[in-house]
């Protein structure tokens, strides 16, 4: 199911996006270069920005031409990281806020090697997923509601084996502190289905 997550991401926020204004909102598209943002996304309205100013890290580039009309322009982009074990996203958000974040990568065959890369995410010290691209050739995406517990939040890839990690893109939207209530810890999605026959998620 996650193979189809990338252009359906964009129907997901797209209730958010229409009951309130893009305060809080952190929309990044990874490789995305200085001189084309910020941009709009032109089915949610959604305004994205480059990640430069997030990060010092990585490399940039750009997925294989034959994607162009199959991808959003949010997964068109990447960055990798063919240097270190750990490389870290920091960014500014508000301690005690629940947030749903939403991390998407895609290959691409951005290196011409049509190797798979896996690697791991973690949000601060703690793991959060394990990336595999491997016949996800549409990329895939996580999700996790997280409560921020400073104004810093960092979300790392951490190299795991022979292949680089990638990220395609990284959005993080406030919630209302009364959705989804837990005792302690965050929640990671586990699946996400069709209420009726519709072209969005619901």
């Amino acid at each position: 199911m996650k193979s189809h997550l990338l252009l359906a991401m964009i129907g997901t926020f797209a209730v958010i996006v229409g009951a309130q204004t893009q305060e809080g909102f952190i929309s990044l598209n990874c490789g995305l270069p200085v001189d084309e943002s910020p941009y709009d996304d032109l089915f949610t309205g959604v305004t994205f920005t480059s990640d430069s100013t997030f990060i010092q890290t990585g490399k940039t580039s750009r997925v294989d031409k034959s994607l162009n009309k199959i991808l959003a322009r949010q997964y068109l982009t990447l960055r990798y990281f063919p240097e270190g074990k750990r490389n870290c996203y920091s960014l500014d958000v508000k301690s005690g806020t629940k947030y749903l974040i939403a991390v998407s990568s895609v290959y691409g065959n951005y290196d011409g090697r049509n190797i798979d890369p896996k690697f791991d995410i973690y949000i601060g010290p703690n793991k959060w997923t394990s990336m595999d691209l491997a016949g996800r050739q549409n990329g895939t995406t996580e999700e996790i509601i997280h409560k921020a517990r400073s104004n810093s939040l960092d979300i790392c890839l951490v190299k795991t084996g022979t292949t680089f990690p990638i990220i395609s893109a990284i959005e993080i939207r406030p919630l209302r502190n009364n959705t989804y209530v837990t005792k302690s810890g965050s929640l990671r999605l586990s699946f996400r289905t069709y209420l009726k026959s519709s072209a969005g998620y619901i």
